[in-house]
């Protein structure tokens, strides 16, 4: 982290702004600033020019990151005594770790009292957190980067946060230090381009140079791995070989070398800068300088740099001290350090030139003027969010595959959530449910089980090339999008592809290129089955992780799929999100106790996960070998015939059903059923069986207990966890071991009254109902908004 620094002038005009912000979070007119950096020579310039136009209460971070590149940075709580707003709102502020995804709870905070935000690229998580989430003004402090690297090629490292950060309506500045930054950056960040010079704190000549110590000072920190900086050193030592000299900077690596002088206390830097004959400053960076060549003006020390950098640009560019290459460097080191006096007076004189760019008087109309136009734009802005909060919020829950059975029962289960949820916080949100075209699939009735206030609205899923996503993608306003990746998935609502939503809620990762992001977007994902079954090529697994991978976040309904999603699809851990699982609560169906036939459900589909050859052989043993009762009614989806096609995975199923009349005889396959009949038909049965091999758990047993319905379930992770959450009383079973299900089977059969009595209660089950978890879920859409 190099030198970040900035100073103070006469006050802005602040007044004229209404205390409420014209209708935004504000509370009061009193201007503020967050200035979420640590660099202490940089605050110790910028936080009194903030407080010299007319900012006088700023906040600073209380946490930084703990490595290298913030080896200049310190905490200072000197501000604290000038902010005022509630102390316990601050202790807030000041527990937070702002490099970092921030909660929305303290960005309500920071709405609350802050117009604007001065933030430095580290995390792209917390840049895309901040600029979604921060109403006021946000201006990325720009201080240079050396070539070939520019801001826009940092931002551009991660979709979401440079979506985030070039959003059509938005407050972001690109803050840059040195006049001309802009121009190798995007159009976005240029045409919000802001010249907020860089300055000193002093840049009076306090003139304390002895040089009695006839060596080199140059600086070069993190030589021992910071492959950059170990090429300049190494450099360094082949240019002024033969010449004596040391090296100042942290160095966390230790270097084998005595010339190498480390961290030094700020006594012994200052002693060095004193007694040293002279600096050389080697860069030619036109867009970037440090602290330390200004430090040696200022102490009276001759300073040789090299030319075509930025000092050429601060005045530098006819001083004495100046070098055209690294042999006229040399000779005019040498002449210092053979004590040519006349050489050093002059080089002395006339590089004091430096110091006037970066003086406060001189900093300070440029500062005052564009801190200016910055609260006016916000000023508008506030007025057009105004607008835009009086409408209710739009959510998509958007089910991108012909999905039907429990994934189509849980998006309708999450609208739900989500329109109880923003109701029972006094935000009611428009839910919209986003389902594929198809006549086939799709019915009205099933959908009748919606609260009406839910919309339906198909669409068509398209794939679109590179090319017509860039154009997309600027049409609506996104300048510096670039594609980085051949195809996109688009869904064509026949209006505006969801455009009009303020969030896109989509059911799993199952998609084959990522969806074309104009909003925020979060992928539910049930489960990474494939992990643990070869049901996948490689290179289509790859597909649905990298879609996930490029979400806003993921919500997951267990522990045992968050893991999956960050130890096998490699998410980091604040993007993975896990809620508690929805699933239907059918209490007031509950059948008479009496009313119960000879029976079991069995709840499958046709997918290889669901064990089916394991289950049918266990079926036979229980027939034939431990003369089981209870008739097995197959449902669920695409089991109308489930044993009649041609799919690899169930041959073997097929023929020990075809092996066994008494299977045929006391199997029956019902099909998939209307919801209503398939309530009636499993409220009847004498328990539930799950036989599946491993997933992310099934509504099926949830549903079976609301009924007064034991289950007998194969025993894995997700199940585990469902049992946990809504008490379920579950029997589990060995899906592996098909003598050991049979006899599961036949324990169940005998057993029933006792399993009846461990199911949990209409009350317990109540406490999981979607009334009841709809909250937590609103409040998870709602970091989003």
């Amino acid at each position: 982290m190099d030198w970040r620094s900035d100073i103070d002038a006469h006050p802005i005009c602040l007044d004229r702004r209404s205390s409420t912000g014209s209708g935004s979070m504000r509370l009061d007119s009193t201007p503020r600033v967050m200035w979420i950096l640590n660099h202490t020579s940089a605050r110790a310039f910028e936080v009194p020019m903030l407080k010299r136009i007319g900012f006088k209460e700023i906040f600073l971070p209380k946490i930084f990151p703990q490595d290298h590149n913030f080896r200049s940075a310190s905490i200072d709580y000197s501000e604290d005594t000038n902010l005022s707003i509630p102390s316990h709102d601050l202790d807030k502020l000041n527990q937070v770790d702002w490099y970092k995804p921030v909660s929305k709870e303290y960005w309500d905070i920071a709405n609350r009292y802050f117009d604007v935000l001065f933030f430095i690229i580290h995390d792209l998580d917390a840049v895309q957190s901040m600029s979604s989430s921060f109403h006021g003004a946000v201006i990325l402090r720009a201080y240079g980067l050396p070539r070939p690297l520019t801001y826009t090629y940092l931002l551009s490292q991660t979709e979401n946060a440079l979506l985030s950060i070039q959003k059509p309506v938005g407050n972001l500045w690109f803050g840059h230090a040195y006049s001309g930054a802009q121009e190798v950056e995007s159009t976005f960040l240029s045409k919000h381009a802001l010249y907020l010079p860089l300055g000193l704190p002093n840049d009076e000549v306090n003139d304390k140079w002895i040089g009695d110590d006839k060596r080199i000072l140059f600086f070069c920190p993190d030589i021992g791995f910071n492959p950059y900086y170990n090429s300049i050193y190494r450099k360094f030592k082949s240019d002024f070989k033969g010449l004596p000299w040391v090296v100042g900077g942290a160095q966390p690596v230790a270097v084998k070398d005595d010339a190498v002088l480390g961290f030094l206390p700020q006594a012994q830097h200052e002693r060095n800068m004193q007694h040293l004959r002279v600096m050389f400053y080697h860069s030619q960076e036109p867009r970037h300088v440090h602290y330390h060549p200004f430090e040696a003006i200022r102490i009276g020390m001759p300073l040789v740099f090299m030319a075509g950098g930025l000092l050429d640009q601060l005045g530098g560019a006819n001083l004495p001290g100046r070098a055209r290459n690294m042999h006229e460097a040399r000779a005019k080191i040498k002449r210092i350090l053979n004590g040519d006096t006349r050489f050093i007076a002059e080089v002395k004189r006339s590089q004091t030139i430096l110091l006037r760019p970066m003086s406060a008087d001189v900093c300070d109309p440029y500062w005052r003027s564009n801190l200016e136009k910055v609260m006016t734009r916000l000023e508008q802005s506030r007025r057009t969010q105004h607008n835009r909060r009086s409408r209710r919020k739009r959510l998509a829950v958007i089910v991108p595959v012909a999905y039907r059975g429990g994934s189509l029962r849980g998006a309708k289960l999450l609208a739900e959530a989500l329109l109880q949820g923003s109701q029972k916080a006094g935000e009611e949100a428009e839910i919209i449910l986003g389902h594929l075209d198809d006549k086939g699939l799709y019915s009205d009735s099933d959908f009748k089980d919606m609260p009406k206030e839910i919309l339906r609205r198909p669409f068509k899923l398209k794939s679109i090339d590179r090319h017509t996503a860039q154009r997309a993608m600027k049409l609506i306003g996104f300048d510096a999008w670039e594609p980085n990746a051949n195809e996109y998935s688009t869904f064509n609502d026949g209006i505006k592809y969801f455009d009009d939503c303020d969030l896109l809620i989509i059911i799993s990762d199952r998609l084959l290129s990522p969806v074309l992001r104009f909003k925020p977007v979060i992928h539910v994902v049930y489960d990474y089955i494939q992990r643990y079954i070869d049901i996948l090529d490689n290179n289509q697994n790859q597909q649905f992780i990298n879609v996930a991978q490029r979400a806003d976040q993921i919500f997951v309904t267990t522990e045992f799929t968050r893991r999956d999603a960050i130890d096998y699809a490699g998410l980091p851990t604040n993007k993975v999100l896990k809620l508690p699982m929805l699933a239907p609560v059918f209490t007031k169906d509950r059948a008479m106790k009496d009313a119960r036939e000879k029976y079991f459900i069995w709840t499958t589909n046709a997918a290889p996960h669901k064990n089916h050859r394991n289950a049918l052989e266990a079926l036979a043993l229980y027939y034939e070998e431990l003369e089981g009762e209870l008739d097995c009614y197959v449902t669920g989806v695409n089991t109308k015939k489930l044993f009649k096609g041609r799919m690899e995975h169930l041959k073997d199923a097929k023929e020990l059903l075809r092996a066994s009349p008494l299977l045929r005889e006391k199997v029956k396959v019902l099909g998939e059923l209307p919801e209503k009949t398939y309530r009636r038909v499993l409220g009847k049965s004498q328990f539930l069986w799950h036989a599946g091999t491993i997933d992310n758990g099934t509504f099926s047993v949830v549903e079976a207990a609301s009924l007064s319905v034991p289950s007998l379930s194969s025993d894995y992770p997700a199940m585990r966890e469902m049992n946990q959450q809504f008490s379920l009383g579950l029997t589990f079973m060995d899906a592996n071991d098909p003598e050991g299900m049979a006899t599961m089977l036949k324990h169940m059969e005998l057993n029933i009254q006792e399993k009846v009595a461990a199911l949990p209660s209409r009350t317990v089950l109540e406490k999981q109902d979607i009334s009841r978890l709809a909250p937590v879920y609103w409040k998870a859409a709602a970091e989003w908004l």
